[in-house]
């Protein structure tokens, strides 16, 4: 009987925030408070929230709490800043007269056990010009990189792998 108990406020929580998230969301691209597109950024956020709530866990994600949506936030800024970094990094790398890239193949290990955090850490990476990911074996990620530093599993699992992983683990804690 706790289980059902906790699966129903599981799904009561999940539908509550997952309606918070799309309606600020709603909000964001409306930039309008006027009656009617509220209402109507209501009604699609509500029906959006029946459908998706059920799924939510299917598709391995944790249940969502007020600490993960804080650090989902941060991680998306934090992305965001490493995607600038990243970019200006490679800029320079391809208008400097002598190019200096040292590209190779590299492995990073990863303490993630859900697989779909495992995929968005490998998406991260991806998405910082500069790295790419080629594949996800295990807990194992073979990173292409455009300036390898070290071949060191330990090393490149710091430089690459970290700076997403520590907001990830909080995320997806079980």
């Amino acid at each position: 009987m706790p289980e059902v108990k906790y699966k129903t406020i599981h799904r009561m929580r999940s539908f509550a925030y997952l309606f918070f998230i799309l309606f600020i969301s709603w909000l964001a691209l409306t930039s309008s408070f006027q009656w009617q597109e509220l209402s109507i950024g209501v009604f699609i956020s509500f029906a959006l929230s029946l459908v998706l709530h059920k799924n939510y866990l299917a598709l391995g994600f944790p249940p969502l709490s007020i600490k993960r949506l804080v650090f989902i936030i941060i991680y998306m800024i934090m992305l965001f800043k490493e995607i600038v970094v990243a970019n200006i990094d490679v800029a320079y790398r391809v208008i400097h007269p002598k190019m200096p890239i040292k590209p190779g193949i590299v492995l990073i290990k990863t303490g993630l056990k859900q697989d779909i955090a495992k995929m968005i850490l490998a998406n991260s990476i991806t998405l910082t010009p500069g790295t790419f990911t080629l594949d996800i074996l295990g807990d194992t990620l073979l990173i292409h990189w455009i300036n390898v530093q070290s071949q060191k599993t330990d090393e490149t699992t710091k430089m690459i792998g970290e700076r997403f992983e520590k907001y990830l683990r909080v995320i997806f804690a079980e």
